[in-house]
């Protein structure tokens, strides 16, 4: 289970108001969920916070992640890498920092 992320705005003048949609989510797969079941390859993983699905970042093939927040309109994606907190909300196209 992935713990609830608190974030802040990298910016002093933030423009996303989608904070309160991140929840306490489970991982939908120990790999980008739709690579593992096509055999593809990805770069950098990125989990949902609003569901728990992990997909692979648009430096990969498939840019699973990216399809998911168009295909659901979950907004706020966090880094799936080990070491990494930071998370990007697509509506704002705003970059997240940790609390």
């Amino acid at each position: 289970m992935s713990k609830l992320v608190e974030f802040h705005t990298s910016a002093t003048e933030s423009t996303c108001n989608h904070l309160d949609h991140i929840t306490t989510v489970t991982p939908s797969a120990e790999g980008g969920e739709e690579c593992l079941k096509s055999g593809d390859p990805w770069v950098h993983l990125r989990i949902c916070m609003v569901c728990g699905h992990v997909g692979c970042c648009d430096s990969s093939i498939n840019k699973h992640a990216t399809k998911h927040f168009h295909e659901t309109g979950h907004p706020i994606m966090k880094s799936f890498e080990p070491g990494e907190e930071w998370g990007w909300c697509y509506v704002d196209e705003e970059f997240l920092r940790p609390a």
